[in-house]
């Protein structure tokens, strides 16, 4: 399509084009026009624009198809806009002309279409230039409405719309011709035309006054009926249009001249009236005569739509102003009779107006204006109750006004709760202040007399409990007291069970925040309950009730608490039911209706405890309770059985307690394993195919689990879609299912505990599934539907569970019963098609368990039946049943054994679709074809694929049956996903007929464009990569994409856009390059404010993607057209912000869930490049204040004062809606103190300048454009106390964890302007006021948050003075006194004992880091912290000491608990077990630590001082210490967290310094031998250098132990055969000491040099030394340290056995250390290198190589093989190795080991080889002075053999050096000539006699000879070495001055050379006095010239001085 990339139309490629290709031809052109048009300039296009124009034209006389009009109209918009526009009114005329043609040929259409289209896309674009043809325009449009068919009508009025956009008030001479128009096609049969109609007048309301006041009533009626039978896009757009209808009548506009604008009160009068007056008789019944029940529903869910669009328009300030008159507005809705006429329709009301008020306080309000709305509901509920005096008498008879009003108390509770719930602890004053609070009027409805509004009442308790955690025991209590207090009143009884049980289920979102005393009570009083049942008549049922609600509840707080109970619960269990069916059959034969009715409650009850104990207490039970629990119910099984007889004979009111029996008896089934109730499947199955059958049931139920079983693909088919929708709440009334959307909480009071399952398919949770999805996506009570539905789908559930493990025969005959019964009912169609739907949904139900279970659906006959089931549906005219069949047919054929059957259901499928010609076979047979290949699978149907492609390719361009075409290509599109690269060779015919079907087929058709983009999104996954290709059957693949693509994103169909958007996101990760992000990511962020949820998701997951890695790119786009994108929300904080205000707006989970993605994102790879940005943006996120003004991240911000305000992101210039602004609640602001940490984490991973106020100054100073953390660090210090000051909760937590952040993070900056000052210094009175609310909150979490700043600022060593620090420990003091005196084991009745231990636990860990701190400090920084614990240290030492023993034992394992003491642990009791657990993981290293610490440096120390060595009174502590460290270090599970290795490390070292421990250690070789392996174990695993260092600490601090033990504390050792490998020398592995050091030390060494191992030599890597990279050498240099030490625990023949391995780690590591390339540091590797000569040297003066040793000979046998292996090594390679430490190293062995070692001649000539190649490098001289420097102590050796060969060999090298010095010397080997002489100077010094004489004399010569010749010589080296000779002469020569005198005689030349220098030494020393004299001169007078000539008389020297 490259041809069609010009500016005007390249009409000859056009025509060479195939006919089929033209149209995509044409598109294509057009969209490149478009794109070129708007970045051209007048003189770009001036030649060419008539052309264009004719062009254009041209192709609307054509009539081109729906997408390509549009761009024709916006390519003329464009060019009159850019070039001349004086052809424009040609252009209109001639659009003018075509529409007014009387052509009514289908031909003619498209062209007329076209004009219509660009008539109003002109008009739109320049309308002020067309003023002159608006009326000839208008006149034409209306006057072809009248015989025009429903798309011209529709693009009529979509054109006036947009005339009325261009013009405004200049069109008012025509306003109320639209409006006639408009208000005429708002009523039309077609939707299509509804919706443009209602779109037109939206529009024409803002420029019209007499639309909104003389007409407002006329146009809401019409709007009422529009509203009729309304499809979802109608409904929306005239729910816009009356929500503005009514919003303008409330907005300040100029004055209206004719006519009264309607007031509040009338308008919502009206509002109300079609509401009320819609779905009964009267009102708009009378418009509306003949309206279904369906199209009356559908009337009030536009009318509550149109609520929330007034409030959206209105805006948030008219909201805030008008809300108590809002609220009661909308409540007053349901106390009109009309609306509430029976049970159904009063919870379709109730849940019309709970969604207005959720999508109006809930989301349009900030928090403070949503606690406003609490206290005016609250206001509401104390009304009503004073309407009603519940105690005035005992009767259960409600009057009218009272039902009535009990639904006013069930919106207002819902809400309530919701508010109260999603507002969190930031309401807190709302429930603790009594005034003004909210419980008083909540607990007063527990006793009203609807069991709606208790139930709702309930729930908000449960709400508040779960925003405030800390109230939910002093409710409990509150709610038990009241069900004493009023045990005889029924409704007290049943509101306050129902309320303990709710608050008991909140529970589950808190864990442990109930006490465990609190549930033994709660037991009790279930208990007492139950028994007290039979008492009275009147309470029997609502006892029963009461008693099992709470028991049911109580079952979901888990095993720990059920368990002391759980012999009782069984007990009870057992008595609820008959014990064996005798008694049962006498039970049937006695009792009346009333005793029958308490029955069936307290069974179902009971039955209903069992599910919640099986639900959530799973690790109670096992096979045994499983099988008691099976006796009560095979007795409830055989209880159903007689049911009917029972209903029968005692009467009809006990259906609902008999179907409420079934209901609770199936969900305890379907919890339970199929195979323990097995032998009651007759029974059973009988039962279950008669309920969903409908055999005993007269109405028409019907499931609503279908659409839930099929495939979520098929919503599109079923219109599940909706479910996706903001208006789901409602939209769901709308569904085909029983009593759809209409849940509510009476109709299961269970589900006021039970925690609602995930949002997907599970056969035990799936009746539950709306109820779910409310709660976690809308934060709306729960909503169980009616009890008919719900026992269908438990039901069918139960079935599915039970069909795979039933025999072929009862299949069979329940497949043909299904037929039987659906061919049975069909004199009655309704209840037929209700049979048919819970059958098939049983059906699919029952296949997909066999799928689960591996199983097959049988034989032949079995297979027969089910066959002819689903085909018969498959020609249903039903479009449920139909998809239902399809998804049936498709899983028959996955659990199916025969592959014929899947080839004959498919060519049976070929043949109907070929033969038929009807739609409904057509369709029905296409999804089957469809479903058969997604269940079977590419490789299972790969034959059938080229028939079947061919087949539904040609239904989809079945043109004359667009649903026809949406089956077909749903169809394909299965294939296309269950093929996938196997459908590559269909790809290309199939993008073509997808093209072109987008091109011709018209928008209005919805379903057929969603279907092809649902095909297009598969073919672009099949593609995949491909797409990057540049084959040309690849870019014209990608370029149909493409184009299909832009023409989804401009359909009027939100799903449809919102396919494009998926689709350009796989088209974006497949092929990047070719997707345009800067014109889509604009239209992306127009999409964040659309009110279709759709739309905002597909928008927010394509720019999460994009943002993983184009993420500043982004960014930047959104940035530079943030003029161009029309949307509210992206102003000046761009991208950023706007995600943050989406943040408050949205309450969709997944929404959000990808908003906080794409944030984390642009974070990861904005933030440090816009610190500044992301610091002030955070900041006025959380200063929630819209007078806050933001400051550009490239500002500078040093110097910014405290004051400066920054612009908070609600605030932006652009927004004209700026009031619709909701300032930021909790989450987000917690969200952002979270992205502040973020932020800081990702500055300390980078540059460190961040951390440094010097150089950011000097930078900010210096101009050089940058951004550094620590100048914004007093915003970090306010941001953190903003949010730890919060009311919230969690925002309190997340400020306080921030504040530790900045603390840890800048403790050590140092402050450049105060010497020995911390930047955070200045922050004290900060960091106090932000730690002091904290210590007094209710809540523990925040209290354990706090003691974690506190520890970690006192820790910190910012703050030295130690009053300062006391204001901040006195906190911590405070709760240590409360630790001190609590027990949480003990009895408490208003906390809760895990948090309590918690808090607790954090003081105590608080302390413990503390004390830690203060005794390892270098006595600088934290010299008084100390001071501040010893006051408390016995009180700490006794607590630490507490909960180690606390945590010890919950480590036991658990067969012995049973053991322990009943009371449990000092800080736990038993039953909080498993919950404490997590806790003291938390805690207990710090406490371990601390308590050794204590243990070091109090106990032991004092016991050591009185002398108790040998009292073991301390050994429970020191082996309770070490049992838990050794246990930690051997648990994989926690061994996961290096600082618990670490803390458990240094308490090991702690205690092991200590003398004591190590006495009562030392004859304890097994402990010390297991806790050596277990630090080797833990070195093999850990890569840690801080806990390797502490493991080597460890083995020394042992190895001084085994050293004391067996040597004394004296320090001195001599040999002994004693040691380990006594006589024999051997060493036993697994008991040895040596050995276990050995591995410990080996480990380290390989770990750090893998080349010292021999198998890693030998394995062909000896070659290179690539060593394992380490930051120093330390480690390797304690563990070379301890290899000497480890010979001196062995006896003398035990150290020859350990010395060769000794040996060769040394000189491995030696070789290593040398080497001049290894992965050491280059300090490192010289400490390496010291450390193991060090080691070397002690073996080699080691005792055991004495002269009286008995392995002398061996011991320097083997030294002597270490020398030769150094030689060896050194000799390969001589320049590879440190010259300079192998010389080291040779001159320790020649001076330090024995005489026999170095004597060898051999070893001593490499020796003396290897020192005369190094004083012979001439290139190095250090290494030249060295090897003199090392030979000096040889040859000044005593011993002659060593020293003798020695000087004979270097002393001739260093004459001859000397010889030739003066003219050889330069400024590189002075210094060497230097040592030269000194090395002949010492040779004179060691030799006597004549031998002395000769040797001065030839040093004399020597030192003469490096004289200079001539005074010419000016040579700097030369005049040195003179110098330096010379005076070496001066101080030689009085030595032996008779030598002297004679070398002088002999040597005429010499003594005059050396007189020469004499005189010269003379006069040089003249000249140097001279010019000292001379200065010193200078420097007196200059002092005497500064003295004052006034002396003053005081002195004032001391001034100033304290």
């Amino acid at each position: 399509m490259d041809l069609a990339q010009g500016l005007l139309l390249n009409e000859d490629a056009l025509k060479s084009v195939p006919e089929n290709k033209k149209e995509a031809f044409v598109y294509d052109w057009l969209q490149f026009l478009q794109k070129v048009l708007k970045a051209s300039q007048k003189n770009d296009i001036q030649e060419k624009q008539a052309k264009l124009v004719e062009q254009l034209t041209s192709q609307i006389q054509k009539g081109c198809g729906p997408p390509a009009r549009s761009l024709i109209g916006h390519c003329l918009a464009a060019l009159y806009k850019v070039g001349d526009s004086f052809t424009i009114y040609k252009t209109v005329s001639k659009c003018n002309e075509i529409v007014k043609c009387k052509d009514d040929s289908p031909s003619y259409l498209s062209t007329r279409l076209a004009a219509i289209v660009t008539i109003g896309i002109l008009y739109e674009s320049q309308g002020r230039l067309l003023g002159g043809l608006f009326p000839d325009t208008v006149q034409v449009l209306l006057k072809g409405l009248k015989n025009a068919e429903s798309q011209t009508r529709s693009e009529t009025m979509l054109a006036l719309c947009r005339i009325l956009i261009g013009l405004g008030a200049s069109a008012s001479m025509y306003h109320r011709d639209i409006y006639k128009a408009g208000k005429s096609c708002l009523v039309d049969r077609s939707m299509l035309v509804r919706t443009a109609a209602a779109q037109c007048l939206t529009e024409l309301i803002k420029e019209s006054g007499f639309v909104y006041t003389n007409e407002f009533e006329v146009l809401v009626q019409h709007c009422v009926r529009a509203l009729d039978g309304s499809s979802y896009e109608t409904r929306s757009a005239i729910a816009r249009l009356l929500g503005n209808l009514v919003a303008c009548t409330q907005k300040p506009r100029p004055i209206v001249t004719k006519g009264k604008k309607p007031s509040a009160k009338e308008a919502f009068d009206a509002l109300e009236n079609g509401f009320v007056h819609a779905g009964s008789t009267g009102g708009a019944r009378e418009l509306l005569k003949g309206s279904s029940i369906t199209s009356l529903r559908s009337i009030r869910v536009g009318v509550t739509e149109a609520y929330v669009e007034f409030v959206r328009e209105i805006g948030t300030e008219w909201l805030s102003r008008n809300l108590p008159s809002f609220i009661n507005r909308v409540l007053n809705i349901l106390s009109h009779p009309k609306a509430t006429p029976n049970h159904i329709e009063s919870v379709y009301s109730q849940r019309c107006v709970s969604y207005i008020l959720r999508s109006t306080l809930g989301t349009r309000l900030g928090e403070t204006q949503q606690q406003t709305a609490v206290l005016e509901l609250c206001k509401i509920i104390k009304k009503q109750l004073s309407k009603l005096d519940a105690f005035s008498n005992e009767t259960t008879n409600i009057s009218s006004d009272t039902s009535h009003n009990q639904h006013i108390l069930v919106s207002c509770l819902q809400e309530t709760g919701s508010l109260l719930r999603s507002l969190g602890a930031s309401a807190l004053p709302l429930v603790s202040e009594s005034q003004s609070g909210v419980l008083d009027p909540v607990l007063g409805v527990l006793l009203y007399p609807s069991l709606s509004a208790r139930l709702s009442a309930a729930w908000c308790l449960r709400c508040i409990a779960s925003a405030f955690p800390w109230q939910l025991p002093g409710l409990i209590e509150k709610c038990i007291e009241k069900v004493r207090a009023y045990k005889s009143s029924d409704e007290a009884l049943s509101g306050y069970t129902a309320a303990i049980s709710a608050l008991v289920g909140s529970a589950q979102d808190t864990p442990g925040s109930i006490p465990f005393d609190k549930t033994k009570v709660i037991f009790q009083l279930a208990d007492d309950i139950l028994r007290s049942a039979g008492e009275n008549a009147r309470l029997s049922v609502f006892r029963a009730q009461g008693a099992w609600l709470l028991f049911g509840s109580l079952m979901t707080l888990g095993p720990s608490a059920v368990k002391p109970h759980l012999n009782k619960m069984l007990a009870l269990w057992k008595t609820a039911f008959p014990r064996s069916p005798s008694e049962l059959e006498k039970e049937c034969k006695r009792g009346d209706s009333f005793s029958w009715q308490v029955t069936l409650e307290s069974r179902s009850g009971a039955l209903c405890a069992m599910r919640s104990f099986v639900a959530h207490c799973g690790d109670l039970l096992n096979e045994e309770f499983t099988r008691k629990l099976m006796v009560p119910l095979e007795s409830a099984m055989a209880l159903i059985g007689a049911l009917p007889e029972i209903i029968k004979t005692q009467g009809s009111h006990l259906k609902a307690s008999a179907a409420m029996l079934r209901l609770r008896l199936y969900d305890i089934l379907a919890f339970l394993p199929a195979s323990v109730y097995e032998g009651s499947f007759s029974s059973l199955l009988r039962e279950l195919v008669a309920e969903f059958t409908l055999t005993d049931n007269p109405s028409n139920t019907t499931t609503s689990l279908l659409r839930s079983l099929c495939h979520q693909d098929d919503s599109i088919l079923l219109g599940s879609w909706l479910r996706e929708t903001d208006q789901s709440l409602v939209e769901e009334q709308l569904s085909g299912h029983s009593a759809s959307g209409s849940g509510a909480l009476e109709h299961d009071p269970t589900s006021i505990y039970l925690k609602p399952p995930a949002v997907s398919f599970n056969i035990r949770f799936i009746q539950d599934k709306l109820a779910c999805i409310f709660i976690e996506e809308n934060n709306v009570a729960p909503g169980p539907l009616p009890l008919g539905v719900s026992v269908i789908d438990a039901a069918i559930a139960l079935f599915g569970l039970a069909f795979p493990r039933v025999a072929m025969k009862h299949r069979l005959q329940m497949l043909r019963h299904f037929d039987t019964c659906a061919k049975q009912a069909a004199r009655n169609p309704q209840r037929q098609r209700a049979i048919q739907i819970n059958v098939f949904t049983a059906l699919i139900c029952a296949l997909k368990g066999l799928g689960d279970c591996k199983k097959r659906i049988g034989g032949a006959d079995v297979r027969s039946a089910a066959s002819q089931l689903i085909v018969d549906a498959l020609a249903s005219s039903d479009t449920t049943l139909r998809c239902a069949a399809g998804e049936a047919i498709g899983r028959m054929a996955q659990v199916t054994d025969d592959q014929a059957f899947v080839t004959q259901t498919i060519q049976k499928c070929f043949e109907k679709l070929k033969t038929a010609r009807d739609v409904i076979s057509r369709t029905g047979h296409s999804l089957a074809l469809g479903c058969l290949h997604r269940y079977v699978g590419g490789i299972g149907s790969s034959q059938h694929l080229r028939m079947s492609v061919g087949i539904l390719l040609a239904l989809s361009q079945d043109s004359n049956s667009p649903e026809v075409q949406v089956w077909a290509l749903h169809a394909l599109s299965l294939i296309v996903d269950a093929f996938g690269p196997m459908f590559r060779s269909f790809v290309d015919p199939t993008l073509q007929v997808i093209l072109t079907l987008f091109l011709q087929v018209a928008p209005y058709h919805v379903q057929v464009h969603r279907s092809l983009s649902r095909c297009l999104s598969a073919l672009i996954t099949t593609l995949g990569p491909e797409l990057q290709g540049t084959a040309a059957s690849i870019s014209s693949a990608r370029s149909i994409c493409l184009t299909s693509c832009a023409i989804m994103s401009h359909h009027i169909d939100a799903q449809v856009q919102a396919e494009s958007v998926s689709c350009s996101q796989q088209l974006h990760m497949f092929a990047p390059r070719h997707v345009e992000l800067a014109s889509l990511v604009p239209r992306l962020c127009k999409y964040f404010t659309s009110w279709h949820l759709v739309l905002r998701r597909a928008a927010l997951s394509c720019l999460r993607q994009f943002a993983q890695r184009e993420a500043k790119e982004i960014c930047d786009i959104v940035t530079r057209n943030k003029n161009n994108i029309k949307s509210q929300l992206v102003g000046t904080t761009g991208l950023e912000g706007a995600l943050f205000q989406m943040l408050d707006n949205e309450t969709d989970t997944k929404l959000s869930s990808d908003i906080r993605d794409t944030l984390s994102h642009v974070i990861q790879a904005t933030a440090i490049e816009k610190l500044g940005f992301w610091l002030s943006l955070c900041k006025s996120v959380l200063a929630a204040s819209s007078d806050i003004t933001l400051s550009s991240g490239d500002d500078k911000t040093e110097g910014r004062n405290d004051g400066e305000d920054v612009q908070s992101f609600t605030s932006t210039a652009e927004s004209p809606k700026k009031q619709n602004m909701v300032l930021p609640r909790w989450p987000t602001r917690v969200l952002a103190i979270d992205i502040v940490c973020k932020i800081v984490a990702m500055c300390r991973e980078g540059s460190p300048h961040h951390f440094d106020l010097a150089f950011a100054r000097a930078q900010v100073r210096s101009g050089i454009k940058g951004d550094y953390l620590v100048v914004h660090l007093s915003d970090l210090v306010r941001m953190s106390f903003m949010a730890a000051t919060d009311n919230n909760t969690q925002l309190r937590m997340a400020g306080l964890e921030a504040l530790q952040t900045v603390i840890d993070n800048f403790k050590d900056v140092p402050e450049p302007e105060f010497q020995d000052s911390v930047i955070l210094d200045q922050y004290q009175a900060n960091v106090g006021a932000a730690l002091r609310p904290a210590f007094s909150d209710s809540s523990p979490e925040v209290t354990v948050r706090a003691c974690q700043v506190c520890s970690s600022w006192i820790t910190s060593g910012v703050v030295s003075d130690l009053s300062d620090l006391r204001r901040v420990s006195s906190l911590l003091v405070t709760s240590l006194d409360k630790v001190s005196i609590k027990e949480p084991s003990s009895p408490q009745s208003n906390s809760s004992e895990c948090l309590s231990t918690l808090e607790i636990l954090a003081v105590l860990k608080a302390w413990a880091e503390i004390y830690i701190a203060a005794i390892n400090s270098d006595g600088n920084s934290l010299d008084g912290v100390l001071s501040l614990v010893e006051p408390h240290l016995d009180t700490l030492a006794q607590c630490w000491f507490e909960a180690i023993k606390d945590h010890a034992t919950l480590k036991l394992p658990s067969q012995l608990i049973s053991l322990l003491p009943e009371k449990g642990g000092r800080f736990f009791s038993l039953e909080t077990m498993s919950t404490v657990r997590v806790h003291y993981n938390y805690a207990w290293a710090s406490l371990v630590h601390a308590f050794a610490s204590w243990l070091n440096k109090v106990e032991f120390k004092k016991k050591l001082e009185e002398g108790e060595e040998d009292n073991d009174s301390g050994d429970h502590k020191l082996h309770l210490v070490m049992g838990v460290c050794v246990e930690a270090l051997c648990s994989p599970r926690i061994s996961d967290s290096i600082d618990v290795i670490i803390s458990c490390l240094s308490t090991i070292d702690v205690l092991l310094d200590s003398d004591w421990t190590r006495k009562r250690l030392s004859h304890n070789s097994v402990v010390k031998v297991e806790l050596l392996n277990v630090l080797h174990r833990l070195l093999l695993t850990r890569d840690s250098n801080q806990s390797q260092k502490i493991v080597l600490r460890i083995v020394r601090n042992i190895l001084v132990s085994c050293k004391e033990s067996l040597h004394g504390t004296g320090g001195n050792f001599s040999p002994k055969e004693v040691g380990e490998g006594g006589e024999t020398g051997e060493i036993e592995v697994g008991s040895s000491i040596v050995f276990a050091l050995l591995e410990v030390c080996v480990c380290v060494l390989v770990r750090s040099m893998p080349y010292i191992n021999p198998e890693f030599r030998t394995s062909g890597k000896g070659g290179s030394c690539n060593y394992r990279d380490t930051s120093d050498g330390e480690v390797v240099s304690m563990a070379v340290q301890l290899l000497p030490d480890v010979l001196c625990l062995c006896s003398q023949r035990g150290a020859l056995t350990v010395l060769p391995p000794v040996l060769y780690l040394l000189t491995g590591t030696l070789r290593v250390a040398v080497k001049k390339e290894n992965d050491f540091q280059p300090q490192s590797s010289m400490n390496v290198a010291t450390s193991t000569l060090q080691a070397l040297r002690a073996i080699m003066t080691s005792p055991f190589i004495d002269e009286n040793g008995s392995y002398v000979d061996e011991w320097r046998k083997l030294l002597q093989s270490s020398l030769a292996t150094v030689l060896d090594f050194v000799k390969d390679d001589f320049l590879a190795y440190n010259q300079t430490l192998v010389l080291t190293t040779l001159s320790l062995f020649m001076l330090t080991s024995p005489d026999n070692v170095v004597r060898n001649p051999e070893l001593f000539v490499q020796v003396l080889d290897y020192f005369e190649n190094c004083f012979e490098s001439k290139e190095d001289s250090q290494l030249q002075i060295k090897s003199l420097l090392l030979l000096a102590p040889v040859f000044r050796s005593t011993n002659q053999n060593l020293a003798c060969p020695a000087i004979h060999r270097i002393a001739p090298l260093v004459v001859k050096r000397l010889d030739t010095a003066a003219s050889d010397v330069t400024k590189e080997n002075i210094s060497v000539l230097t040592e030269c002489v000194n090395v002949i100077e010492l040779l004179v010094s060691l030799v006597s006699g004549e031998s002395k004489h000769e040797m001065f004399e030839m040093f004399v010569l020597l030192l003469i000879n490096c004289l200079k010749e001539d005074d010419s010589a000016n040579d700097e080296a030369k005049l040195q070495l003179h110098d330096s000779a010379l005076q070496r002469l001066l101080k030689t020569a009085p030595a032996l001055p008779a030598v002297f005198k004679n070398v002088m005689q002999n040597n005429p030349d010499c003594k005059l050379k050396m007189e020469k220098a004499l005189r010269e030494n003379q006069v040089k020393s003249k000249q140097k006095q001279d010019e000292l004299n001379r200065s010193q001169s200078a420097t007196t007078n200059k002092t005497l010239r500064s003295q004052p000539s006034i002396k003053l008389k005081m002195d004032f020297s001391n001034f100033g001085k304290k």
